[in-house]
């Protein structure tokens, strides 16, 4: 058997798997031509010289891999360059000179470029002449199949043995004389070869795959076939019924077997495999395989019986299918005309073997196949969808419908969502071979519009994704399957439900999937209306944002009077009572929007229908009606207004009494108790917003004190709601409460009216004491919502009790979260009330409490609290931050001189330095504000006065380049923010933030703030006034912040690394100078009677930093170190002997140099972590050596030595 001898059974149908089209598909890349030719080529030729190199090899491996993956996408670029490949490569092995390490080098390569290309390609590139037989056949046997390292040499000898193997040529005539001369017979070639595919058949690596199809060209030569192939199919089968599924060694031996078969049976003549198909059919369904728990088995077991199936049956193309047309685009349009003059109709022919006596084994076949489109795994679903395909498409067409019939069966709602989706692909197969004709399409697509749709709840998610995007993939298939005519009755239907799919499916892949399949229908078909309008705003990319295509795409589609209704209704029937809450509200607001498209339909079909959903005993139903009906409600009022039409157009009096009722009757059946109420009350807080905006006349009803009476219910109970859902409620309910007193609580002429808001003020105020955080944080952000009208007589307890909730007391000291929200209401009751110079203090901003406003604020930028969470006093520093800078651009907008000098410095100088903190987040929070205080604009210039250094400001901070920098990167803001350093006023407050910054943990942080402090020291380092001047403030942040040891120890480090990093040399060339006396005397105060071991740590490498300044502070300095050798801690002590030594190699101008040594010695022949009495004669040793006095134990109740250690 040749290599050109024709096609066995089967190839028709596996040509129009893989026809032109598919493979032009492929070309869509963005590369042109194999464009590292001539790379690979120098790679390749340089295998002998880095055989040596175990790197090198490497390294040539992993470049030439990185070549070849780059063509993944597009590997028929690779085809004119196979060749001279192939014989570079080959050329080393067939060297007999070659070392075997080189070989295997060359086999990884060939397997790197089969692994792009496929194997398929590569096999005609192999020599396959007579006299390579022997050659490849001796190598492959000298292989050890153990070795781990060389399985791709394996690979590609039994991938090249198998090309030999079509050699037109008896293998007898190869084998010679069988007698060796001891007397001994040899194996012949057919027996080698059978032994090594054998032998490889049930190994675990690569080599399997090979091997299997090394079996498919062997046994089916015709020399072979007589001898081999019954025994090899009852070795196959012997292999099946021993193997053991509990085993790896059964498993591996059970795939390679299947393998082997299902390409037998696939490359072999029908006449050859007929006689053992029925056998090898009844050992499959003996073994069980399809309950087994291994997928790949599962999926080779059911690519064998499609194949058996094939084998059964006899090959032919069936006449009674339906075609469309040829392949050919170009012979399609030469067609068009005819086509178009005369109108084919599909014409169902006699089949021209009605005899055709189809064996009862095809029965247990297509039972086997259409199990497999039940199966739980995708791979061997779409295996038995090919299946099926394949096989009707030899049947007889009554035989065939009955498949149909069959697959259709799968979409019962008895079914699993493994049934419809294999279902689905089944009828893609069965429509892209024609195999599905007309007549049944009213039956299919009815199925199939259920398929886009599906969806099954599980749990706390669902299934069926998988499912509507293989329905896609079928209305896809059938586009470019049938004519238009054809499909011309169900146009409405599939373009309402794509286009349905395209913006209101759920999961992304689905909606693309859907655009994918519109579009090829719009293409293919040209039936679909307005479908090119659609595809231009309904692309691959538009769809990728599930928001955007509910809330705008939606919108423009609904424009077209075809789809508006079956959107609606999709929307009223599947989104609305989705289980997914996010696909609640968005579809509420999606109904909102596409009101204006069909306003009467709306208020007279979908506004009742809502109202009827809000009584459903489904919580999920409940909650998305109450919803829908907020937002419907709300589309209708606006398209009232813009259309200056009454709401009773629109809003007859049952639907406006319906509306009203919703609250109350959710309140009789006590559902806003329990987790469900938590959905509900938010659902009620949205309605009674939207109802409030939307104007509804309800003003004086006693609906109004039930909704009043829910918002402060909610609010005062927030801490029952789960942690998950609180913020979201929070904001619903404070939204609702700002639009029902806007509308409600005010008489025609503005003013509050008494009998609505029933002291609503003083009740939040009292809430606001409280014991729950959830209470105080529930009523502060309402104070903030409330109209102006409320707040005006009362500014002043409504701040003063919102500033109490910012103070922190011993048992709100974790309450960081109302502290934040109170920030948040100061600045909106500011925002509310509006400024006024000369104003009273109860009814505006003013001179009399803005200095008290701004003291809160100011007061809460120093909130570091911390807890199990975290700092959540940043919360708490962030809100401080935004309500300064609103307060502060609302007071320089309409009364800039309410701004005195002092609070604007203090002001810029805390943002400074909180922009100058280790918390990314947070320090871009402030930089920004920073720099739109410096830059805002006012109509007769700088909105904000007396900003302390605005001219250098404006030089450092140009507003050209500001809104470039990423603040949160630390290698952007540092170099920036250290540039105030060298403005007086910033210094302080910036050098405070920096310490935490670069004493810090975060590697990036510290190390661009340390960059960034050295650089500005740098340039300061010979101006000794400028010197003495950071000093003398650095001193002060320290002895600010003495004992706090959130800046202290991380105070200490910078220290250490400015001390090691030469920043005071200056002062290192005069005895005693002032800063290091006053920094020595810092540090001993700090570590006075601290057990804290990094803070100690921190101190001893200060004090060794120390040592090189001269004078009286060296010998104190000493002094200490020679201390904290006698530490309690023995941890204690081993640092500090470790860094004194290290420093004595530094500075060793420190210690005189007749005993230097002598010290060195002690301090590393010590053991320091030893007992405590033991120590301290070495430490007293090494104070007579450094001429320091030895400490004196002070006399205790429990004798220990003077602090901190002696």
């Amino acid at each position: 058997m040749g290599l050109s001898e024709e096609p066995p059974a089967g190839a028709p149908e596996d040509e129009l798997e893989d026809g032109p089209e598919d493979g032009a598909l492929a070309r869509g890349g963005a590369l042109e031509a194999f464009g590292d030719s001539a790379e690979a080529r120098a790679l390749l030729g340089g295998l002998r010289a880095v055989l040596g190199d175990r790197g090198a090899r490497e390294g040539v491996l992993q470049r030439f891999r990185a070549i070849m993956d780059k063509y993944q996408e597009q590997p028929h670029l690779l085809d004119p360059h196979l060749e001279w490949m192939m014989n570079m490569l080959l050329d080393i092995v067939q060297d007999k000179t070659s070392p075997a390490e080189l070989v295997h080098l060359a086999f990884k390569c060939l397997y790197i470029i089969t692994k792009v290309r496929g194997y398929k390609t590569f096999l005609r590139l192999f020599p396959h002449e007579v006299a390579d037989v022997h050659p490849v056949l001796d190598m492959v046997t000298k292989q050890d199949p153990k070795d781990h390292e060389t399985w791709e040499t394996r690979y590609m000898l039994l991938l090249w043995l198998s090309v030999t193997c079509l050699i037109p040529f008896d293998f007898s005539r190869l084998d010679g004389n069988l007698v060796s001369p001891p007397g001994q017979t040899r194996m012949s070639v057919m027996d080698r070869i059978l032994h090594v595919a054998q032998s490889y058949l049930v190994v675990s690596d690569k080599a399997r795959d090979a091997a299997a199809v090394l079996v498919s060209k062997f046994i089916t030569r015709p020399d072979v076939k007589q001898k081999a192939m019954a025994g090899f199919l009852d070795w196959s089968l012997c292999t099946l019924a021993r193997a053991s599924f509990q085993t790896i060694e059964g498993v591996v031996a059970v795939d390679g077997t299947l393998q082997a078969l299902a390409q037998i049976f696939k490359h072999g003549k029908r006449e050859d495999c007929l006689p053992y198909a029925a056998t090898v059919l009844e050992r499959l369904d003996r073994c069980g395989l399809p309950d087994g728990g291994h997928t790949l088995l599962r999926k080779l077991a059911v690519k064998l019986v499609q194949r058996l199936g094939l084998t059964f049956l006899k090959p032919r193309v069936a006449k009674w299918r339906y075609q469309r047309g040829c392949r050919s685009l170009a012979a399609n349009l030469q067609a068009s005309t005819q086509s178009q003059r005369e109108p084919r109709a599909h014409t169902e022919a006699p089949d021209s073997e009605e005899g055709y006596d189809v064996p009862e084994e095809v029965e247990r076949v297509t039972e086997q196949l259409l199990a497999g489109l039940k199966d739980k795994d995708t791979v061997v679903r779409w295996s038995a969808a090919k299946g099926i395909g394949r096989v009707a498409g030899r049947l007889p067409q009554e035989l065939a419908d009955e498949v149909v019939g069959s697959v259709l069966d799968c979409f019962s709602f008895q079914e699993t969502d493994d049934a419809w989706h294999g279902g689905c692909l089944a009828l893609a197969e069965l429509g892209r071979r024609g195999l599905l004709l007309p007549p049944r399409l009213p039956d299919v697509v009815a199925v199939i519009l259920k398929a886009l749709t599906y969806e099954e709840k599980r749990g706390v998610c669902s299934v069926g994704a998988n499912v509507r995007d293989a329905a896609c993939y079928v209305c896809w298939a059938f586009a470019r399957a049938y004519e238009p005519q054809e499909l011309k009755p169900f146009v409405a239907e599939i373009s309402s439900a794509l286009a349905v799919a395209t913006v209101f499916d759920r999961n992304v892949n689905c909606r693309r999937a859907a655009s994918a399949a519109f579009q090829e229908s719009v293409g293919r078909q040209g039936t679909f209306p307005h479908g090119i309008d659609i595809l231009t705003t309904a692309d691959y990319f538009a769809v990728g944002n599930r928001s955007n295509c509910f809330l705008v795409i939606s919108v423009f589609i609904a424009g077209f009077p075809e789809y508006t209704r079956p959107m609606i209704d999709h929307l009223l029937s599947m989104k609305v009572n989705h289980w997914d809450g996010a696909i609640r509200e968005l579809s509420a607001k999606a109904l909102c929007n596409l009101v204006p498209r069909a306003p009467e339909y709306s208020a007279v079909q979908v506004l009742p229908r809502l109202l009827s959903m809000t009584r459903s005993p489904d919580l999920h139903t409940r909650h998305g009606a109450v919803l829908a009906c907020a937002e419907v409600t709300h589309g209708l009022c606006a398209l009232a207004v813009r259309e200056n039409r009454p709401l009773a157009d629109y809003l007859d009096e049952t639907a406006v009494q319906g509306l009203k009722q919703i609250h109350q009757q959710l309140c009789d059946r006590q559902l806003y108790r329990g987790l469900g109420g938590e959905l509900m009350r938010q659902a009620v807080c949205v309605l009674i917003e939207k109802l409030s905006l939307s104007k509804m006349p309800f003003r004086g009803d006693a609906v109004i004190d039930g909704w009043q009476w829910l918002i402060n219910d909610t609010l005062r109970h927030l801490h029952h709601i789960s942690s998950h859902s609180r913020q979201q409620i929070k904001e619903a309910a404070v939204s609702a409460l700002a639009a029902l007193c806007r509308e409600y609580y005010t008489e025609e002429a503005g003013e509050a009216e008494h009998a609505g808001y029933g002291g609503l003020v003083e009740q939040c105020l009292a809430e606001l004491r409280g014991p729950e955080e959830m209470t105080r944080c529930g009523f502060s952000l309402a104070l903030g919502a409330l109209p102006g009208f409320l707040l005006r007589g009362r500014l002043q307890q409504v701040l003063a009790g919102l500033g109490a909730v910012t103070h922190i007391s011993p048992e709100s000291v974790s309450f960081a979260e109302s502290r934040r929200d109170a920030l948040k209401a100061i600045a909106r009751v500011c925002q509310t009330v509006g400024v006024s110079a000369e104003g009273a203090p109860d009814e505006a901003v003013c001179g009399g409490n803005v200095s008290r406003i701004y003291c809160t604020l100011l007061g809460c930028l120093q909130d570091y609290t911390t807890d199990s969470r975290g700092d959540v006093g940043a919360w708490v520093r962030e809100a401080a931050m935004t309500s300064l800078m609103d307060l502060t651009l609302l007071l320089g907008r309409d009364q800039p001189e309410l701004i005195e000098a002092p609070t604007c410095q203090r002001v810029m100088c805390c943002l400074a330095q909180q922009a100058s903190e280790k918390i990314d987040h947070f320090r871009a929070h402030a930089a920004r504000v920073f720099m739109t205080l410096l830059h805002a604009a006012g109509p007769a210039g700088p909105a904000v006065p007396h900003v302390p250094h605005r001219g250098e400001l404006e030089q450092l901070f140009p507003r050209s380049e500001v809104a470039s920098v990423n603040w949160t990167a630390p290698s952007q803001a540092f170099p920036r923010i250290t540039r105030l350093l060298g403005l007086p006023t910033y210094r302080y407050h910036v050098l405070l933030g920096l310490a935490v910054s670069v004493g810090g943990l975060t590697e990036s942080t510290v190390r661009h703030s340390t960059q960034s402090l050295f650089a500005h020291m740098k340039g300061i380092q010979s101006d000794r006034q400028a010197l003495e001047s950071f000093s003398g403030t650095l001193l002060q942040v320290f002895e600010d912040n003495l004992l706090n040891y959130r800046v202290s120890v991380p105070l200490l480090k910078m220290l250490d690394q400015m001390l090691a990093h030469g920043c005071f040399d200056l002062f290192a060339v005069e005895e005693d100078h002032p800063f290091c006396v006053k920094l020595l005397a810092l540090c001993k105060a700090e570590i006075h009677k601290s057990k804290d071991v990094q803070k100690l740590r921190s101190s001893i490498a200060v004090f060794c930093g120390m040592v090189q300044f001269p004078g009286d502070v060296r010998r104190k300095v000493l002094l200490q170190l020679l201390l904290l050798l006698c530490h309690p801690f023995p941890v204690i002590r081993k640092t500090t002997a470790s860094q004194v030594y290290e420093m004595l190699l530094t500075y060793s101008d420190a210690v005189g140099a007749d005993v230097l040594d002598e010290v060195m010695a002690v301090l590393s022949g010590t053991a320091w972590d030893a007992e405590l009495h033991l120590v301290r004669a070495q430490r007293n040793h090494l104070c007579d050596l450094l001429g320091v006095p030895r400490p004196q134990l002070v006399p205790k109740p429990a004798a220990t030595e003077a602090h901190p250690g002696s």
